[in-house]
Protein backbone atom coordinates (compact mmCIF):
# COMPACT_ATOMS: atom_id res chain seq x y z
CA UNK A 1 0.00 0.00 0.00
CA UNK A 2 1.55 3.56 -1.18
CA UNK A 3 1.63 6.28 1.79
CA UNK A 4 0.19 9.51 1.54
CA UNK A 5 2.15 12.14 0.71
CA UNK A 6 2.57 15.47 2.16
CA UNK A 7 2.50 18.98 1.10
CA UNK A 8 3.67 22.13 2.24
CA UNK A 9 0.39 24.82 2.27
CA UNK A 10 1.13 28.31 3.15
CA UNK A 11 2.71 27.76 6.41
CA UNK A 12 1.98 24.25 7.43
CA UNK A 13 3.33 20.78 6.10
CA UNK A 14 -0.05 18.80 5.77
CA UNK A 15 -0.77 15.35 4.08
CA UNK A 16 -2.29 15.32 1.00
CA UNK A 17 -5.72 14.21 1.49
CA UNK A 18 -6.05 17.26 4.04
CA UNK A 19 -4.80 19.63 1.61
CA UNK A 20 -7.66 22.16 -0.05
CA UNK A 21 -8.00 25.55 -1.23
CA UNK A 22 -11.33 27.57 -0.76
CA UNK A 23 -13.46 28.26 -4.02
CA UNK A 24 -12.74 31.84 -3.42
CA UNK A 25 -9.06 31.39 -5.09
CA UNK A 26 -8.82 33.30 -8.02
CA UNK A 27 -7.19 29.81 -9.19
CA UNK A 28 -10.38 28.37 -9.16
CA UNK A 29 -12.60 31.86 -10.20
CA UNK A 30 -10.20 32.61 -13.42
CA UNK A 31 -7.40 30.44 -13.13
CA UNK A 32 -4.84 33.13 -12.07
CA UNK A 33 -1.43 31.71 -10.69
CA UNK A 34 1.93 30.57 -11.39
CA UNK A 35 3.95 27.64 -10.92
CA UNK A 36 7.56 25.86 -10.92
CA UNK A 37 8.66 22.12 -11.46
CA UNK A 38 11.72 20.61 -10.91
CA UNK A 39 13.08 17.04 -10.21
CA UNK A 40 14.94 15.62 -7.95
CA UNK A 41 17.44 12.46 -8.49
CA UNK A 42 18.68 10.17 -6.37
CA UNK A 43 17.36 12.92 -3.39
CA UNK A 44 19.07 15.66 -5.50
CA UNK A 45 17.19 18.64 -6.52
CA UNK A 46 18.09 19.32 -10.27
CA UNK A 47 19.07 23.49 -11.37
CA UNK A 48 17.33 24.04 -7.83
CA UNK A 49 18.53 27.63 -7.91
CA UNK A 50 17.35 28.36 -11.39
CA UNK A 51 13.43 26.96 -11.35
CA UNK A 52 13.90 28.96 -7.82
CA UNK A 53 14.69 32.17 -9.29
CA UNK A 54 12.15 31.67 -12.40
CA UNK A 55 9.38 31.25 -9.86
CA UNK A 56 10.45 34.44 -8.30
CA UNK A 57 10.31 36.33 -11.78
CA UNK A 58 7.32 34.74 -12.54
CA UNK A 59 5.62 35.86 -9.34
CA UNK A 60 7.09 39.12 -9.65
CA UNK A 61 5.77 39.90 -13.13
CA UNK A 62 2.06 38.23 -11.71
CA UNK A 63 2.06 41.01 -9.61
CA UNK A 64 1.85 37.72 -6.68
CA UNK A 65 3.68 38.16 -3.58
CA UNK A 66 5.96 34.91 -1.86
CA UNK A 67 5.72 35.93 1.20
CA UNK A 68 9.07 32.77 1.90
CA UNK A 69 12.48 34.15 0.95
CA UNK A 70 14.64 31.82 -1.51
CA UNK A 71 16.33 30.39 1.44
CA UNK A 72 13.02 29.73 3.00
CA UNK A 73 12.08 27.70 0.45
CA UNK A 74 14.59 25.68 -0.10
CA UNK A 75 14.38 24.63 3.55
CA UNK A 76 10.95 24.24 2.96
CA UNK A 77 11.75 21.76 0.23
CA UNK A 78 14.50 20.25 1.53
CA UNK A 79 12.21 18.97 4.61
CA UNK A 80 9.39 17.90 2.30
CA UNK A 81 11.87 15.54 0.62
CA UNK A 82 12.96 14.38 3.86
CA UNK A 83 9.12 13.58 4.86
CA UNK A 84 8.12 12.06 2.04
CA UNK A 85 11.36 10.16 1.14
CA UNK A 86 10.85 10.15 -2.58
CA UNK A 87 14.27 10.07 -3.88
CA UNK A 88 13.30 10.19 -7.68
CA UNK A 89 10.59 12.79 -8.34
CA UNK A 90 8.74 15.68 -9.23
CA UNK A 91 8.50 18.99 -7.19
CA UNK A 92 5.79 21.32 -7.91
CA UNK A 93 5.90 25.06 -6.64
CA UNK A 94 2.25 26.68 -6.92
CA UNK A 95 1.20 30.40 -6.08
CA UNK A 96 -2.22 30.99 -6.92
CA UNK A 97 -3.72 34.29 -7.00
CA UNK A 98 -5.51 34.07 -3.67
CA UNK A 99 -8.78 34.94 -1.94
CA UNK A 100 -10.63 37.51 -4.08
CA UNK A 101 -13.84 38.87 -2.09
CA UNK A 102 -15.12 39.90 -6.04
CA UNK A 103 -13.33 37.43 -8.18
CA UNK A 104 -11.54 39.54 -9.80
CA UNK A 105 -9.46 41.51 -7.53
CA UNK A 106 -6.07 40.73 -6.70
CA UNK A 107 -5.55 40.25 -3.19
CA UNK A 108 -2.83 41.14 -0.58
CA UNK A 109 -2.16 37.51 0.14
CA UNK A 110 -1.83 34.59 -2.02
CA UNK A 111 -1.36 30.70 -1.35
CA UNK A 112 1.90 28.86 -1.92
CA UNK A 113 1.02 25.12 -2.49
CA UNK A 114 4.61 22.74 -2.38
CA UNK A 115 3.71 19.04 -3.69
CA UNK A 116 6.25 15.79 -4.55
CA UNK A 117 4.98 12.56 -6.96
CA UNK A 118 7.55 10.13 -7.74
CA UNK A 119 8.91 10.69 -11.13
CA UNK A 120 10.57 8.04 -13.73
CA UNK A 121 13.77 9.89 -14.81
CA UNK A 122 15.00 9.50 -18.38
CA UNK A 123 17.89 7.74 -17.76
CA UNK A 124 19.47 8.67 -21.36
CA UNK A 125 17.98 9.63 -24.96
CA UNK A 126 15.01 8.85 -25.66
CA UNK A 127 15.40 7.34 -29.46
CA UNK A 128 11.94 6.52 -29.80
CA UNK A 129 11.21 10.57 -30.37
CA UNK A 130 7.83 12.55 -30.58
CA UNK A 131 5.65 13.71 -33.55
CA UNK A 132 4.36 17.01 -33.67
CA UNK A 133 1.48 18.77 -35.39
CA UNK A 134 1.73 22.52 -35.59
CA UNK A 135 -0.99 25.47 -34.53
CA UNK A 136 -1.35 29.03 -34.93
CA UNK A 137 -1.14 30.41 -31.25
CA UNK A 138 0.88 32.60 -29.47
CA UNK A 139 0.34 32.28 -25.34
CA UNK A 140 -0.47 35.21 -23.38
CA UNK A 141 1.76 36.26 -20.80
CA UNK A 142 4.13 34.11 -22.47
CA UNK A 143 7.22 34.81 -20.42
CA UNK A 144 5.55 33.55 -16.99
CA UNK A 145 4.90 30.11 -16.03
CA UNK A 146 1.22 30.96 -15.48
CA UNK A 147 -1.67 28.07 -14.52
CA UNK A 148 -2.91 28.52 -18.03
CA UNK A 149 -3.02 25.35 -20.48
CA UNK A 150 -6.68 25.67 -21.71
CA UNK A 151 -5.74 25.39 -25.06
CA UNK A 152 -3.04 22.66 -24.49
CA UNK A 153 -5.88 21.09 -23.40
CA UNK A 154 -8.61 22.46 -26.28
CA UNK A 155 -6.68 21.07 -28.18
CA UNK A 156 -6.35 17.37 -27.69
CA UNK A 157 -8.65 16.08 -30.01
CA UNK A 158 -6.84 18.08 -32.96
CA UNK A 159 -3.61 16.56 -31.55
CA UNK A 160 -5.24 13.14 -31.28
CA UNK A 161 -7.41 13.42 -35.35
CA UNK A 162 -3.75 14.30 -36.81
CA UNK A 163 -1.91 11.31 -34.65
CA UNK A 164 0.82 13.39 -33.42
CA UNK A 165 2.02 13.50 -29.71
CA UNK A 166 1.98 17.01 -28.83
CA UNK A 167 1.42 20.50 -30.37
CA UNK A 168 4.04 22.98 -31.60
CA UNK A 169 2.49 26.89 -31.55
CA UNK A 170 3.51 28.61 -34.40
CA UNK A 171 2.59 32.48 -35.08
CA UNK A 172 2.69 34.35 -38.02
CA UNK A 173 4.28 31.57 -39.65
CA UNK A 174 6.97 31.54 -37.15
CA UNK A 175 7.72 29.11 -34.74
CA UNK A 176 7.59 29.22 -31.04
CA UNK A 177 7.26 26.39 -28.15
CA UNK A 178 5.22 23.42 -27.11
CA UNK A 179 3.22 23.76 -24.01
CA UNK A 180 5.05 21.99 -21.90
CA UNK A 181 8.24 22.26 -24.01
CA UNK A 182 10.71 24.53 -25.78
CA UNK A 183 11.86 23.49 -29.01
CA UNK A 184 14.56 23.80 -31.26
CA UNK A 185 16.20 22.73 -34.39
CA UNK A 186 19.86 21.98 -36.30
CA UNK A 187 19.49 23.40 -39.70
CA UNK A 188 21.44 22.20 -42.35
CA UNK A 189 24.84 24.12 -41.71
CA UNK A 190 24.99 22.58 -38.24
CA UNK A 191 23.38 26.06 -36.09
CA UNK A 192 21.42 24.54 -33.34
CA UNK A 193 18.50 27.12 -32.79
CA UNK A 194 15.63 28.54 -30.55
CA UNK A 195 13.34 31.03 -30.34
CA UNK A 196 14.47 33.90 -29.07
CA UNK A 197 11.49 36.04 -28.22
CA UNK A 198 7.84 35.08 -27.18
CA UNK A 199 8.21 31.98 -25.53
CA UNK A 200 8.92 30.66 -21.61
CA UNK A 201 12.69 30.58 -21.16
CA UNK A 202 12.69 26.50 -20.01
CA UNK A 203 15.95 25.92 -17.14
CA UNK A 204 16.95 22.53 -19.51
CA UNK A 205 16.74 25.74 -22.33
CA UNK A 206 18.83 28.07 -20.61
CA UNK A 207 21.63 25.10 -19.53
CA UNK A 208 21.99 23.91 -22.91
CA UNK A 209 22.27 27.35 -24.51
CA UNK A 210 25.35 28.06 -21.55
CA UNK A 211 26.91 24.52 -22.32
CA UNK A 212 30.71 25.57 -23.23
CA UNK A 213 33.07 23.95 -25.37
CA UNK A 214 30.34 21.90 -27.38
CA UNK A 215 31.80 22.94 -30.70
CA UNK A 216 28.58 23.93 -32.05
CA UNK A 217 26.85 27.09 -32.96
CA UNK A 218 23.92 27.98 -30.14
CA UNK A 219 21.62 30.75 -31.08
CA UNK A 220 18.60 32.14 -30.17
CA UNK A 221 16.43 33.62 -32.76
CA UNK A 222 13.46 33.97 -35.07
CA UNK A 223 12.95 31.30 -37.69
CA UNK A 224 9.77 30.02 -39.65
CA UNK A 225 8.00 26.60 -40.43
CA UNK A 226 10.03 26.70 -43.73
CA UNK A 227 13.41 26.52 -41.78
CA UNK A 228 11.78 24.14 -39.55
CA UNK A 229 10.51 22.03 -42.22
CA UNK A 230 14.15 21.77 -44.22
CA UNK A 231 15.78 20.92 -40.87
CA UNK A 232 18.51 18.52 -40.34
CA UNK A 233 17.26 17.98 -36.88
CA UNK A 234 14.67 18.80 -34.40
CA UNK A 235 14.30 17.87 -30.27
CA UNK A 236 12.17 19.54 -27.83
CA UNK A 237 13.93 20.22 -23.99
CA UNK A 238 11.68 20.04 -20.42
CA UNK A 239 12.58 19.21 -17.09
CA UNK A 240 10.69 15.57 -17.67
CA UNK A 241 11.90 15.09 -21.14
CA UNK A 242 15.66 16.24 -20.75
CA UNK A 243 15.97 16.09 -25.05
CA UNK A 244 13.61 14.30 -26.70
CA UNK A 245 14.07 14.43 -30.56
CA UNK A 246 11.39 15.14 -32.82
CA UNK A 247 10.63 13.11 -35.48
CA UNK A 248 8.09 14.76 -37.60
CA UNK A 249 6.47 17.39 -37.77
CA UNK A 250 3.11 17.71 -39.90
CA UNK A 251 3.47 14.94 -41.09
CA UNK A 252 6.90 16.24 -42.42
CA UNK A 253 9.65 13.77 -41.57
CA UNK A 254 12.66 15.94 -39.84
CA UNK A 255 16.10 14.62 -40.94
CA UNK A 256 14.68 11.52 -42.82
CA UNK A 257 12.96 10.69 -39.61
CA UNK A 258 15.63 9.64 -37.14
CA UNK A 259 17.36 11.14 -34.58
CA UNK A 260 19.89 13.47 -35.18
CA UNK A 261 24.04 13.48 -34.63
CA UNK A 262 23.82 17.04 -32.69
CA UNK A 263 20.69 15.87 -30.85
CA UNK A 264 22.65 12.80 -29.22
CA UNK A 265 25.71 15.11 -28.64
CA UNK A 266 23.85 17.78 -27.11
CA UNK A 267 21.79 15.20 -25.37
CA UNK A 268 25.31 13.31 -23.42
CA UNK A 269 26.43 16.47 -22.42
CA UNK A 270 23.49 17.86 -20.76
CA UNK A 271 23.28 14.28 -19.39
CA UNK A 272 26.69 15.20 -18.10
CA UNK A 273 25.76 18.45 -16.67
CA UNK A 274 22.84 16.90 -15.13
CA UNK A 275 24.69 14.07 -13.20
Amino acid sequence: MMGINTVFLNHSFIAETQASLLVTDLSIQRGYGIFDFFKTINGRPVFLDDHIARFYNSAKKMHLQISQTPAELKDIIAELMQRNNLPDSGIKMTLTGGYSDDAYTLPAAQNLVISQTALTIPQGLQAEGTTLVTYPYQRQLSEMKTLDYSMAIWLQPFIKEKNANDVLYQYNGFVRETPRANFFIVTTEGEVVTAKNNILAGVIRKNILNLEDTGFQLTEREFNLEELYNASEAFITSTTKNILPVLKVDDKEIGGGKVGKITTQLSALLLKKIG
